[in-house]
């Protein structure tokens, strides 16, 4: 385990138990890390670790195939399926031509249709599960659910931390375009010596309201900028999930809040053989929010109304690389 102090570790349980004092502190936290690193730990979120174990398990069964088998799930960012190595350079969002990530991604995203037929053709198709491994299927399904759940505790207690109703965030997920992303990061036996500049994930915030990551604890693994410190080694705890704030929250929040920057370093010259997994639920509103700044003075900045989706396509638009 290690520890951050511009990154906190907030319990849920206190939070959820609704002691006035207990909630009104967690929130103080929330509130001022958000202003900061734009990073937190929570725990108490009562999600199974050996869900996200054999999550792991099953998902390596697949990045281990050989590459013919997974060039069958084979798409572009912002679809479903498999993206192989280069597909990526999450540096690109910043403007910077990095190398491609270090990685391999299986993408998911939601799983119900929209009503709207414009909506449904940019935003919804049935996900891909490859077949080569049948079990990965509903163990995404269970963990989703309980990440779609997860969320929604998170957004409300976003919420009562500006000092505004519990739903204000939540109110505009009621059919979100979530994405899930099951990244593997091998190692240099199976992606060679990294190039100058080359990281696993290229520096960038992510895009939209809340990043709720499952992480493993590396050499090669996640680091935080912050103006004070820099970049610095992430928190870690097992027990944890790592929360983050994207640019579409920080932008709803006036830039009270900070998105959170972060990288994930190539694997270690001294620990080639290395290799971690993550799994990533990123957080996204209902087609066709509107996104307003919060007025001063609990925003800084007020920004133009944006619709989310628009913002989230350009976005997603930025890092692929042709």
């Amino acid at each position: 385990m290690s520890s951050n102090p511009r990154i906190p570790t907030v319990d849920l349980r206190p939070w959820l138990s609704g002691d006035p004092e207990a909630r009104r502190a967690i929130a103080r936290t929330v509130d001022e890390a958000l202003q900061t690193a734009g990073f937190l730990l929570v725990t108490g979120h009562g999600v199974d670790p050996a869900l996200r174990t054999r999550i792991r398990e099953a998902a390596r069964a697949f990045f281990t195939l050989p590459v013919p088998a997974k060039q069958a799930y084979e798409v572009k960012v912002g679809g479903r399926g498999w993206l192989g190595p280069g597909a990526e350079a999450n540096g690109y969002s910043e403007g910077t031509q990095t190398p491609p990530d270090l990685k391999e991604s299986l993408t998911f995203a939601t799983h119900e249709p929209f009503d709207d037929p414009a909506v449904n053709a940019e935003w919804y198709a049935p996900n891909v599960w490859p077949s080569e491994v049948p079990e990965l299927q509903p163990l995404c399904e269970e963990y989703l659910a309980l990440m779609g759940e997860l969320e929604k505790r998170l957004l409300s207690l976003l919420g009562e931390a500006l000092g505004l109703e519990p739903d204000f965030f939540s109110r505009h997920m009621s059919h979100p375009t979530y994405g899930f992303n099951i990244n593997w990061y091998p190692g240099t036996e199976v992606i060679g010596d990294p190039a100058p500049g080359q990281f696993r994930i290229g520096p960038h915030t992510d895009f939209g309201t809340v990043t709720i990551l499952d992480r493993q604890a590396g050499k090669g693994g996640l680091q935080v900028y912050t103006d004070e410190g820099g970049w610095e080694d992430a928190p870690y705890d097992p027990e944890a999930f790592t929360i983050n704030i994207g640019d579409l929250m920080a932008r709803w929040t006036g830039d009270r809040w900070h998105s959170g920057r972060h990288r994930v370093l190539p694997p270690p010259a001294d620990e080639p053989s290395e290799e971690l997994m993550s799994l990533v639920y990123f957080g996204e509103c209902t087609p066709g929010t509107i996104v307003e700044s919060v007025p001063p003075p609990v925003g800084r900045v007020t920004y133009p109304p944006i619709d989310s989706h628009v913002h989230l396509r350009a976005q997603l638009d930025s890092i692929t690389v042709e």
